[in-house]
């Protein structure tokens, strides 16, 4: 019985890169029946085609996807940095599917702001060659995770994640992570948004931010690498979609909320320029 849902949000497929779970993205988009279905960027991992690595389960993915078009469901991609060749398609519609950089949305009269977020990143932004030196480096790293799981398994041990540990321990990486996050919501913040919802650092979450000039929702839909995680909205709810696991739901009300710093003003200026 698939599940009914008003808004899935799903990021950070990295189609044709070999540490996508296309087999469980399938199995994810098999037991939803969703209204619209938000694919935020990194969906198809254009820097690695030169690999030449598309096997037949990424490919399903994508049938899937036009699949769920055909019957009904709005399919919005936003296009992010792995897949950013898709941004002079922009404002493209094709039946039920558009392509699109950025999405606004009015989910039961309050407004969501939807978009991958590579934007703040700076080495996306500037110094491309790093970022994409970067891609590969990952991909090799969670090739070499797998094997390792593989290991564990047989001897029945856990498996163990060496990016996230690695992000986790980092402290650059903590803080850019922060700092994101941080500049994200206090855009939305300025522009009236009462969500904002991003893909692109592959860290899932949901939480109520506070800053002096008012609140708003902040969530992240994660990846399908690491994490295999999605957001879902329905009966004006937002909760996170695990794999394998269970569902976390917020209630705004009671969860605990974050108060963020202010972010330099040339820091928003820049994003609000490349915004409008």
């Amino acid at each position: 019985m698939k599940r009914k849902v008003e808004v899935v949000v799903i990021s950070d497929i990295h189609l044709g890169t070999y540490g996508c779970h296309a087999k469980e993205v399938l199995q994810y988009l098999n037991s939803v029946k969703p209204k619209k279905l938000i694919l935020n960027g990194d969906i198809i991992d254009i820097w690695q085609f030169r690999k030449r690595y598309f096997p037949k389960a990424h490919l399903q993915v994508l049938k899937k996807i036009i699949s769920l078009a055909a019957k009904g469901t709005k399919v919005y991609y936003l296009t992010g940095n792995h897949d950013e060749k898709m941004r002079r398609f922009s404002e493209t519609k094709m039946g039920n599917i558009q392509i699109l950089d950025k999405l606004v949305l009015n989910l039961d009269g309050k407004k969501a702001w939807f978009f991958h977020g590579d934007v703040f990143d700076a080495s996306v932004q500037h110094a491309k060659w790093i970022a994409k030196l970067g891609g590969w480096g990952y991909d090799l790293l969670i090739l070499f995770n797998r094997f390792l799981n593989h290991c564990l398994i047989k001897m029945g041990r856990e498996k163990y994640s060496l990016s996230k540990k690695i992000k986790n321990s980092v402290k650059g990486a903590v803080k850019f992570i922060t700092n994101f996050e941080s500049t994200a919501t206090q855009l939305a913040i300025e522009q009236g948004f009462d969500y904002v919802v991003c893909g692109h650092i592959h860290q899932p979450t949901i939480k109520k931010v506070t800053s002096k000039k008012g609140d708003c929702m902040y969530l992240n839909s994660g990846d399908w690498i690491e994490n295999l995680t999605a957001l879902e909205y329905k009966n004006e709810r937002w909760s996170l979609y695990i794999h394998g696991g269970k569902q976390a739901h917020l209630n705004p009300e009671n969860d605990e909320i974050e108060t963020i710093e202010e972010v330099e003003l040339s820091t928003l200026l820049s994003a609000m320029t490349k915004f409008a």
